[in-house]
Parts: structure tokens; C-alpha cells; sequence
């Protein structure tokens, strides 16, 4: 059906009809994608998700992407800005790897690290 391979694609959303519908659910079967939900009525499991993408149209800069790939490549430039170049307040004014380092200099931390391109999840004891 698609060109696109999607594999390790994840779509998380909340438990509207349209997203637990058979219809949308074959589909992401169909694709080999993995489907994640956030707990019925509790819309703070989705929020760091909705904030980072509600800050991502805040900054887009706007750029005609006419293939796929000119999509992916806008998408890590941005992930690797947001991850090492955007200083967050939320974080001490750091960015996520500078507050990631930090925590992971605290005693006693327990941290779980995930980097979607290095599968599996990995515990980090100090």
C-alpha cells in the first residue's frame, strides 16, 4: 500500500472514536505500526507530546518539503536542535541533554534512557 517503510513507527493518541475505530486499527495493522493510547479521560499522559509538537508549530520555519526525505531531514534537524540548542525553563533553563547529564551526575538517580534508534530501553543506576 505505501512506499513508506514504517517500521518502529509509533502513533500515540488519545481514545477518540476515530483513532479506536476497526477502520483506522487495520490500517495501522496494515502498515506495521504500532498504536499507543493515552488512558481514557486522562489527558496528561499526552501532554509532553502535545507541548513538544505544540512548540514545533510555533517554530517551524516554513519550508516547502517536497519528499518524504526533505521531511525526515527538517524532522532530526529539529529533534537535534530541540534535544541540544533550545534551552527549556521547565529544565532549570537547560536543554534535554544538559538536564539529562545533570540528573544523571545526582546521586541515587535512576534514570531510564530510550533513544528510539538504539532499541532496547536501557536503566541507568547511580
Amino acid at each position: 500500500m505505501s512506499f513508506i517503510n514504517f517500521n518502529r513507527c509509533l502513533i500515540h493518541s488519545d481514545q477518540g472514536v476515530h483513532y479506536t475505530s476497526i477502520a483506522f486499527t487495520s490500517l495501522l495493522k496494515e502498515l506495521n505500526i504500532a498504536k499507543s493510547m493515552s488512558r481514557r479521560g486522562n489527558c496528561w499522559d499526552n501532554a509532553p507530546q502535545e507541548s513538544f509538537f505544540g512548540y514545533r508549530k510555533d517554530e517551524l520555519h516554513l519550508k516547502e518539503c517536497n519528499s518524504y526525505e526533505n521531511v525526515c531531514k527538517e524532522l532530526d534537524d529539529y529533534f537535534d536542535y530541540y534535544n541540544n540548542d533550545r534551552c527549556q525553563c521547565g529544565l532549570n533553563k537547560m536543554t534535554p541533554i544538559q538536564y539529562r547529564n545533570y540528573l544523571l551526575n545526582q546521586p541515587g538517580t535512576s534514570l531510564i534512557l530510550y533513544n528510539a534508534k538504539e532499541l532496547p530501553v536501557t536503566q541507568v543506576l547511580l
